[in-house]
């Protein structure tokens, strides 16, 4: 179940991408999903004492500097994708204008017949150019943002097991019972977790051990212009 929690968890971390709404949605997802198979193999235990910690997985994650690494890649691919599409723009609206000059020169009476027919033909020709031109530059977008969501996606993915097995090897050193993340919310928007009798948080500690090898330059990235639609 773990498992199928990490493809949405990860989907989730790229959905920052695009929609952070859909992200937020997502992540809750993930996290009432793990939390209720903890509550559930919880509610079975027989031991009259146990030991809980508990964790904010969305933290973790968020400040974790290999997410924030991702993050810039993820903006360098969307600048590159936004270039070529800027220069397959840029060739359109060349032929764009020049269509509309041919068409004032076939509208204009003083030019004779012959001479119309020929620009009409050139009309049509730059016309049939620039809608393969158009045609090509969105399917150049849809393979670009496809290939660089499945990219992220297996990414971020990675990452998520890197801080899963980070707090499993911490909760099995420490001999904790359980571990709930404290920032997952019910679809109300309620916290799942709303009291835990002397629970400990671990959250700070897993995070100075996430970033103890982190480069000096490594900061949270910047917000940068979205990859364009295939339609735009």
């Amino acid at each position: 179940m773990f498992v199928d929690c990490l493809d949405i968890y990860a989907q989730a971390a790229f959905a920052t991408i695009r929609n952070p709404n859909l992200y937020m949605t997502l992540l809750r997802r993930f996290l009432s999903m793990a939390l209720a198979a903890s509550l559930i193999t919880m509610a079975g235990a027989q031991e009259a004492k146990i030991k809980i910690a508990t964790v904010d997985m969305q933290e973790l994650f968020k400040q974790y500097y290999r997410t924030n690494e991702a993050q810039k890649q993820i903006n360098l691919e969307r600048a590159r994708i936004q270039k070529d599409n800027n220069e397959r723009l840029g060739r359109i609206r060349e032929l764009e204008t020049n269509l509309g000059n041919l068409k004032k020169q076939i509208e204009d009476p003083s030019i004779n017949d012959s001479k119309k027919q020929t620009l009409f033909k050139d009309w049509q020709m730059q016309q049939q150019e620039g809608i393969a031109l158009d045609r090509e530059r969105r399917e150049f977008l849809q393979r670009r943002n496809q290939a660089l969501n499945e990219k992220m996606v297996q990414r971020m993915k990675g990452i998520l097991e890197e801080i899963r097995k980070l707090v499993e090897e911490q909760a099995k050193t420490d001999n904790y019972d359980y571990v709930f993340d404290k920032s997952g919310l019910s679809t109300s928007q309620v916290p799942f977790l709303l009291y835990t009798k002397d629970a400990t948080d671990i959250t700070a500690g897993l995070l100075k051990d996430l970033n103890k090898d982190a480069p000096a330059e490594s900061a949270p990235a910047e917000e940068e212009a979205q990859a364009p639609e295939a339609g735009e």
